[in-house]
């Protein structure tokens, strides 16, 4: 195994910083390919880790928890950046409360400005800009593909929420919600819409790529079907993959794998016109 490693090439990353719209500095992981060329504008694919109080590190190897395949990406010319949005751990207790009655909108920010600062940088082509990401990650990528569509080529949605009230009703931990939102939907219904991803579905365009587990708990399936048939009724491109037997989480090697084809299939075909068996 070690040689084999050895063998593989040596893809270059750091950790950046830039303003949020807010001025909220937030901090990233730029991943690089191994002949990354100064000057030149590169594809960008953004992996938005989950939590939201997760955090992603400048570790060689990312697989984005094992959903999305990283190094291939970076292998066929693409920068990827990881950002970690208002709420990460690691950052203290204010930057953790950030996101309280402000998910998605705030979010979302960070993802955007992070997307401009690499763009005022020139190091991007902003016009091939995709995004991808598990349970809160999956979640802010469907608020992208639904409020911000005109920003990007292509979105996958990984065990996300799509409306808040939906998964309030359903999901095994309530208190999750009433901590973030503050209130329950009873109380304030207009903080549960400004918050879900399903609000803003009119303006949906980017080719969607949903996946997940029929046996959530967490985020309960409807979440998916909710956003999937929305994207239909508004003629987006979209594909729905539901792992029968898997949870909040795909837990075995193949089905981790059958993901990560999937999204390399999805965002090759919107970001490089090709298939993924294209040659390099």
């Amino acid at each position: 195994m070690a040689g084999q490693v050895a063998s593989w090439p040596a893809h270059a990353r750091e950790v950046i910083r830039w303003k949020s719209q807010d001025g909220t500095e937030i901090e990233g992981v730029l991943h690089k390919p191994a002949d990354f060329q100064p000057g030149r504008r590169y594809p960008l694919l953004i992996v938005i880790h989950g939590g939201p109080t997760g955090i992603s590190r400048p570790v060689p190897y990312s697989n984005g928890a094992g959903y999305y395949p990283v190094d291939r990406f970076l292998a066929r010319g693409a920068l990827v950046l990881e950002p970690n949005y208002r709420g990460s751990a690691g950052y203290g207790e204010t930057f953790r409360s950030l996101n309280v009655r402000n998910l998605g909108i705030g979010d979302a920010w960070d993802v955007l400005s992070g997307i401009d600062h690499l763009a005022a940088q020139g190091l991007i082509d902003p016009t091939r800009v995709g995004s991808m990401g598990w349970s809160q990650g999956g979640y802010i990528s469907a608020f992208l593909t639904t409020r911000h569509a005109s920003r990007f080529k292509a979105i996958s949605v990984g065990a996300g929420i799509s409306n808040w009230m939906t998964y309030y009703v359903n999901t095994d931990i309530h208190p999750f919600t009433r901590q973030y939102l503050q209130a329950t939907p009873w109380d304030d219904p207009k903080i549960y819409a400004d918050t879900s991803p399903m609000t803003y579905i009119k303006q949906a365009r980017t080719p969607t790529l949903i996946q997940h587990g029929d046996g959530d708990q967490r985020v309960p399936p409807p979440n998916a079907f909710e956003l999937y048939q929305g994207l239909r009724d508004q003629n987006v491109p979209v594909e729905l993959v539901i792992f029968k037997g898997f949870g909040h989480g795909l837990t075995k090697p193949k089905a981790n794998l059958a993901a990560m084809q999937q999204n390399e299939a999805w965002f090759v075909k919107y970001l490089w016109a090709a298939s993924p068996t294209t040659a390099q």
